[in-house]
């Protein structure tokens, strides 16, 4: 028994070291090949026919290794046996019944003519039958989608195409189609047909095709017949207090208050006040539309006050319409404030600032009360805030000009228009169209020359940021305070937290 070492073989379980360097003689080889060939076989015996190829790349030893690890593949791969077909018996080919049969029960591709979960292959005792029963009535939900053709619905119910547009046109007679809210659920029976082609007649339909409406169809004879059924709905509007706690949105959510709702009341209280007087502690008064039908269904609709009472401060907000324009109004009559304004012709490049400069038609230096913004001829121009119209005609050098007043000591001009589009006395809100930009009077191309004037000076344009507060008096104001009680008197539907 041998062990590799780096110096060579060693002998195991003998008491005597052999090295590479000894030679051992046999005396056996050096009867039956004599001396030399005894000695040349002790030689190929002690020499490393398989060395690490991986190691002294390029030495005679590993070449030595190249050449047994080629002949040993070379005679594995002359030793190796032939691949060849073996003969068997093949099945015999099935033909008519017996392969429809056998394809139908078969599992295979539908390309290759798999006939699995179609139906057996039918054998001589297989009698077709002439007619077979049917159900009397068959009973359905249907749903209306959202963007749903109502008739297409009918349709896939079983409805036959001409059924199915006869009820969609009773139906809109009462009530638009596109206002039936989605998700509608429909019960249809469907009545007996007349023949195995024909579409199952429509036996009854009920509908709720608005909140407070219902719809019957019924079958009477060969007649369809539409009855209308009014549902009462109570309309109170919905009062919910309560306390805020873990911030305004999760207090007034876990009060009742839709979500919908409560991002109202937000905005509407942070337009007037700072969201810091929505501390915990301040309380919120909230009422909005709201119907409940008599079946029991209810419906919320959109915020009608907003209240909220922080530290001594108490704010009443309702919704009123001045002029078109519909505002939040407190309790005093004063409008949520708008600040800012907007660009008289947007995008426009501005080709004078205000100031000195050299007129460019009369040819001296004059000073510029206001600043030209170049754009293209008929380009529309809007008011930069609300407003009305103090003057809208010619006005000499300045040619087709508009004024504006927006309170006793502010106001506007747009000058050297080629049309305008609004009439002396008029009521302007910000972002409306007045005119457009032209080149009469005294002008060298199509420009709009905007002025702003504050105490009768011009000042500069680009330095003017307007803040107007709309504000209601007179019957108007009473008006707004006999509905402003009328909501108050709304009983609270919610406990107060």
């Amino acid at each position: 028994m041998f062990k590799r070492a780096d110096q060579g073989f060693g002998v195991l379980g003998t008491t005597a070291a052999l090295s590479l360097g000894q030679e051992m003689p046999d005396p056996a080889a050096g009867k039956l090949f004599g001396t030399r060939g005894a000695s040349l076989i002790s030689k190929a015996a002690r020499t490393d026919w398989v060395p690490d190829l991986g190691t002294d790349v390029g030495s005679n030893h590993w070449f030595r290794g190249l050449v047994t690890c080629t002949a040993l593949c070379a005679s594995a791969l002359y030793l190796s046996p032939s691949v060849m077909a073996l003969p068997g018996r093949t099945a015999p080919v099935l033909s008519g019944t017996a392969w429809d049969e056998a394809r139908a029960q078969s599992i295979m591709p539908l390309a290759y003519g798999a006939d699995s979960g179609r139906r057996m292959g039918a054998t001589a005792r297989a009698v077709p039958i002439s007619d077979t029963p049917e159900r009397e009535t068959i009973e359905l939900m249907a749903t209306l989608g959202q963007g749903d053709g109502f008739a297409r619905v009918l349709e896939r119910a079983g409805l036959s195409s001409s059924e199915s547009q006869k009820v969609a046109a009773l139906v809109s007679s009462v009530t638009p189609l596109a206002e039936i809210p989605s998700g509608s659920v429909m019960p249809i029976t469907l009545g007996r047909r007349t023949s195995r082609n024909a579409a199952r007649p429509l036996q009854s339909l009920d509908l709720r095709a608005r909140f407070d409406t219902k719809l019957e169809f019924r079958r009477v004879g060969n007649a369809l017949q539409m009855r209308r059924i009014a549902i009462a709905v109570d309309r109170t509007p919905l009062r919910i207090q309560g306390v805020i706690g873990n911030g305004l949105y999760r207090s007034a959510r876990a009060a009742g208050v839709p979500a919908q709702a409560v991002e109202s009341f937000i905005r509407v209280i942070a337009a007037k006040a700072s969201l810091d007087d929505a501390v915990a502690g301040a309380r919120f008064d909230i009422i909005l539309e709201h119907a409940k039908s008599a079946t029991g269904e209810s419906q919320p609709g959109k915020l009608l006050y907003a209240g909220l009472n922080s530290g001594g401060r108490n704010f009443r907000l309702m919704p009123w319409t001045v002029g078109g324009k519909t505002d939040w109004y407190e309790e005093g009559g004063v409008g949520q404030r708008q600040t800012g304004m907007v660009s008289p012709v947007p995008n426009a490049r501005l080709s004078s600032g205000f100031g000195m400069r050299t007129h460019p038609v009369l040819g001296y230096s004059r000073f510029h009360r206001g600043v030209d913004y170049a754009a293209v001829h008929g380009t529309p121009i809007y008011a930069v805030t609300t407003g009305l119209v103090a003057y809208a005609g010619r006005a000499g050098g300045y040619g087709n000009q508009i004024r504006l007043s927006h309170s006793s000591s502010l106001g506007t001009s747009y000058s050297h228009l080629s049309s305008i589009a609004v009439s002396p006395g008029a009521r302007v809100m910000q972002g409306q169209l007045i005119g457009y930009v032209g080149s009469t009077g005294l002008s060298t191309g199509p420009h709009l020359h905007f002025e702003v004037y504050h105490n009768g000076m011009a000042v500069n344009p680009r330095a003017v940021s307007f803040s107007t507060e709309s504000i209601i008096n007179g019957k108007e104001l009473a008006a707004f305070r006999n509905q402003l009680g009328a909501l108050l008197s709304v009983p609270v539907a919610g406990a107060a937290r």
